[in-house]
């Protein structure tokens, strides 16, 4: 068989931080060892990889990235998207419905899964995007291939706003999927755009993109989901949270399997805040906003306190030249997933979370949240998704080591004191030390309810 060891580690998983091992047998792992590896386990690997003063990780699980495939491929495509993933550290990944053509079908939905099948190196799966008319395709979705329903119940292209009252009711009452929401108040941006506009003209700067997104408009629309969701029973979870009293909503009293209600908050509401709008301008500029620096302790504490329960990146890469403009006309989104775990390690060294509280955060929950099979954590008899991080090794974001495909990155600059050494996506390596190494396919990720 071909057996792969990775000794002399330091395990970061499931609370625990220790010195081990773990053998890997194809595609899963075999056994996981603490302290010293029996010399007969080291006699039969293949291939041994001697970790010494590395970190092992479960990789991580994105659960809101949007890949631009099909129809948006000019900045990102799930091929592109999928290589800057692994070299991030993130394995898997949940793809969004507001492609060209939506993903509100089932057909465009299996051409979504076919193209990943071919092309994409990380795990995939696909959200699907719920629209005031096609409930039918709704009630045929197969509840093992996709992780939920995506509803925009603010802004949105095309048909994807759901804002008809009763077709709204019918998919929280009648769909047993898992419903995530973007949850910004359509009205009260509309009222803040003409309110702003009248005051200071057409080209408001990106200083007023809080003030028009504001803490209002999201706080109106994610408790109106809240209130929805509890008296229909829905399965609901909330993503990319950006404000403080949008934690009120959420509970940390029951256990993630029992609750109901969940929340995700995106690595830029943890890292940023409208200050930095003056120094980064439009590239940080996002849909839901970033907000105030009071904001953004809450949104730390919520995941020290388990009010929330995953972090994600919405990774929406725009080209450049499309953030250009006011902040009335510049693209909204930005490219995240090559640095969501990087960030976050830093964070932690930084003292703001603990190691294990980010792998907690970005493998081992999203998978319990959306009842992934055998990913998302060390173990025995679950797929060798892994990530090995040399936290010793500083380097700077530079364009020259960006993979996506728009070519930028709001990090340009900063200098990293963690990196990802090598990344492991169903057994084999896929990332190691700077460069893609082998273009194997990922495997459509499973959900066992």
């Amino acid at each position: 068989m071909n057996k792969k060891l990775i000794k002399n580690v330091r395990i970061i998983n499931e609370g625990r931080n220790y010195q081990g091992a773990v053998l890997i047998n194809g595609e899963m792992i075999e056994a996981v060892y603490e302290g010293e590896v029996p010399s007969e386990i080291i006699a039969e690997a293949k291939e041994v990889v001697d970790g010494q003063g590395k970190w092992l990780l479960p990789g991580c699980i994105d659960d809101q990235v949007h890949f631009r495939e099909p129809g948006l491929t000019h900045k990102a495509d799930i091929y592109s998207e999928s290589r800057a993933a692994v070299a991030g550290g993130v394995t898997s990944f949940m793809d969004m419905p507001n492609t060209k053509p939506q993903t509100t079908t089932l057909e465009n939905l299996e051409w979504k899964f076919n193209r990943a099948a071919e092309t994409s190196v990380a795990n995939y799966s696909f959200f699907f995007g719920g629209t005031n008319d096609n409930m039918e395709d709704i009630r045929r979705l197969d509840r093992s291939r996709v992780p939920g329903l995506k509803l925009f119940l603010g802004s949105s292209t095309g048909n994807m706003l759901v804002d008809k009252k009763d077709a709204l009711e019918r998919i929280f009452s009648e769909s047993d999927l898992l419903i995530a929401v973007h949850a910004e108040k359509e009205e009260i941006i509309k009222r803040n755009i003409a309110y702003y506009t009248q005051q200071y003209g057409e080209d408001l700067d990106i200083s007023f993109h809080s003030k028009i997104r504001s803490e209002e408009a999201c706080y109106a629309s994610s408790s109106e989901a809240v209130e929805l969701a509890t008296r229909l029973g829905t399965r609901l979870h909330i993503l990319h949270l950006s404000t403080a009293k949008e934690t009120t909503l959420l509970d940390n009293k029951l256990p993630l399997k029992d609750k109901k209600i969940t929340g995700e908050v995106c690595v830029h509401h943890l890292w940023f805040h409208d200050g930095d709008y003056a120094l980064f301008g439009n590239r940080i500029k996002w849909n839901p906003s970033i907000k105030t620096l009071a904001d953004r302790t809450t949104l730390r504490e919520a995941v020290n306190n388990d009010k929330i329960d995953i972090i994600a990146t919405d990774h929406a890469p725009h080209l450049l030249s499309e953030k250009e403009g006011s902040c009335l006309k510049a693209a909204s989104g930005g490219p995240l997933v090559q640095h969501s775990l990087i960030v976050m390690l830093e964070l932690a060294m930084e003292g703001r979370f603990t190691y294990e509280k980010v792998v907690d955060k970005m493998a081992h929950k999203p998978a319990e949240l959306f009842h992934i099979d055998r990913r998302g954590y060390i173990r025995p008899g679950y797929y060798a998704d892994l990530v090995l991080i040399d936290p010793n090794k500083t380097w700077t974001v530079s364009k020259e080591n960006i993979l996506t495909k728009c070519g930028w990155s709001p990090f340009e600059g900063y200098t990293f004191h963690h990196a990802v050494d090598t990344t492991w996506v169903n057994g084999e390596v896929v990332w190691k030390e700077g460069q893609i190494r082998n273009e194997v396919h990922g495997k459509e990720l499973k959900y066992i309810y």
